[in-house]
């Protein structure tokens, strides 16, 4: 097949190159505006039915958090303003307490705030943008068989059950983390690939809006900590909340009875049980099983110059970071800035894209499992919340030097790895402070008794130990 550079697409007389782009999910819809917009002639493949049309959203979470990275994403390619509209802006995180007691923990400094998209909805937009271009088809109900690497022939399954031949000069895997175009990575040689359940799932809950408006305080992402499991709401647009409540899936176990289910919820989320409603509890919590979350990581991500993997296919990571979407968006725009660095030499671009893109997903697959012990544990924490106040002192007395691991993974585009890198590098520097300020303010405390010890009263060494002991007890 004749290629050609995209820019020069007018002419009649030479063909564009075909990209296919097998999955129709969030990545996958954003990928093909990216690529349509570049002058690609892109073919969509989704399995599922055209969810814009569907009776029935089947899929996963309902919220995600959109951040800085999947709107500049979004900016791209024109959506960016569309989408935010429909989001619902989350400034901190809201602690609740066994007792009911709610504490705000800021994300950042005043002003930066994550937003709560809806799923669906941002699937349906994106599909939508991606329509508009005329070099761009969706085909919906088409399930990948298989592909050759060699040729790049893909055999899909039609909606009328019959095999379909598609030829494309670059196939762009957006299936997610259970990829079928992945499964030819497998076969070949040096491909590293793992993937990882953890022993907790998850399972949604409904928090119906209270005489008309939000049960609780809307500009907040609500979390419940308590140690090995934790509950999350996030605000939706029609005044729910979506509560998710992750828990071993040992734990889930045990309960058996809409009874079981309310004691439970009445000695660890007290305050909630009379937001979602006590029937609506016992009714919800059987409905549908605990899911389970797996992380992913693979390298490289991209076969000769056939085929390259973006979000899920290449890092599912679990959801404690909120950057599943953001790191999936980013995927495309990395790949979009590379092309234009690489004159849009495919095989060029999609080595570059492996080299720089590989290290900073399993970075962000990593993060995320380290947050879901912040979330679920270390908020509880009084050093945690004291580190917290402090970064966010440091950081604004030295804005370039010292910023906060989440400000930097939140709200900017700094590579993960780096974030990651310059993380331990302030922890370190921190910590050493802190030491220091303690065995300096030790040593002037030892100091100053020494020298004025002949005014002190005396006091005997049992007098002392009987002192000391008494106070252990608080």
């Amino acid at each position: 097949m004749e290629t050609v550079s995209s820019h020069t697409h007018e002419s009649s007389s030479s063909k564009r190159k075909v990209i296919a782009v097998v999955g129709g999910g969030l990545v996958g819809s954003l990928n093909a505006c990216f690529l349509a917009k570049r002058g690609f002639d892109v073919e969509v493949f989704e399995s599922r039915e055209d969810i814009r049309q569907a009776k029935v959203v089947r899929g996963r979470s309902i919220n995600l958090a959109l951040s800085h990275r999947g709107r500049q994403a979004l900016k791209h390619v024109g959506m960016e303003d569309k989408i935010v509209s429909k989001g619902i802006p989350m400034h901190a995180r809201m602690i609740h307490n066994m007792k009911g007691k709610r504490s705000p923990i800021p994300y950042g400094k005043k002003g930066q705030y994550i937003l709560s998209v809806d799923r669906a909805n941002l699937n349906k937009e994106l599909l939508t943008a991606a329509d508009v271009y005329p070099n761009t088809t969706l085909n919906f109900n088409h399930k990948l068989h298989d592909w050759s690497p060699k040729t790049g022939t893909m055999t899909f399954i039609g909606p009328d059950g019959q095999r379909k031949e598609i030829q494309a000069d670059l196939i762009v895997g957006c299936d997610g983390a259970f990829s079928a175009v992945r499964k030819q990575f497998l076969r070949q040689s040096r491909f590293n690939y793992s993937q990882t359940y953890i022993p907790h799932g998850y399972m949604e809950l409904t928090m119906p809006p209270k005489d008309g408006d939000f049960a609780m305080e809307p500009n907040y992402l609500h979390i419940w900590p308590r140690n090995t499991f934790m509950m999350i709401a996030l605000p939706n647009l029609d005044r729910t909340f979506t509560c998710t409540l992750f828990m071993p899936f040992e734990d889930f176990e045990k309960i058996h009875s809409g009874e079981e289910v309310i004691s439970f919820f009445q000695k660890y989320f007290p305050d909630s049980i009379p937001l979602i409603g006590v029937e609506a509890l016992k009714q919800d919590f059987f409905r549908l099983p605990a899911q389970a979350m797996v992380s992913v990581k693979c390298s490289p991500y991209h076969l000769f110059d056939k085929c390259v993997l973006m979000g899920d296919a290449a890092h599912a990571v679990v959801p404690f970071y909120g950057q599943g979407m953001n790191a999936g968006f980013e995927d495309c725009l990395v790949i979009d800035e590379i092309m234009d660095q690489l004159n849009e030499n495919i095989a060029a671009v999609l080595e570059e894209y492996s080299r720089v893109r590989v290290p900073d997903d399993h970075a962000i697959a990593d993060l995320a499992m380290y947050n879901y012990v912040e979330m679920r544990a270390h908020v509880n924490s009084r050093y945690f919340l004291f580190r917290k106040y402090l970064d966010n002192i440091l950081h604004f007395i030295m804005p370039k030097t010292i910023i906060p691991l989440y400000t930097m993974v939140t709200f900017t585009r700094t590579r993960y790895h780096e974030a990651v890198n310059h993380w331990h590098w302030q922890d370190k520097v921190i910590t050493q402070g802190l030491w220091l300020c303690g065995v300096v303010s030790a040593a002037g405390g030892t100091y100053v008794l020494v020298r004025h010890s002949h005014k002190l009263p005396s006091v005997s060494v049992e007098h002392l130990w009987t002192r000391i002991l008494a106070l252990k007890r608080f």
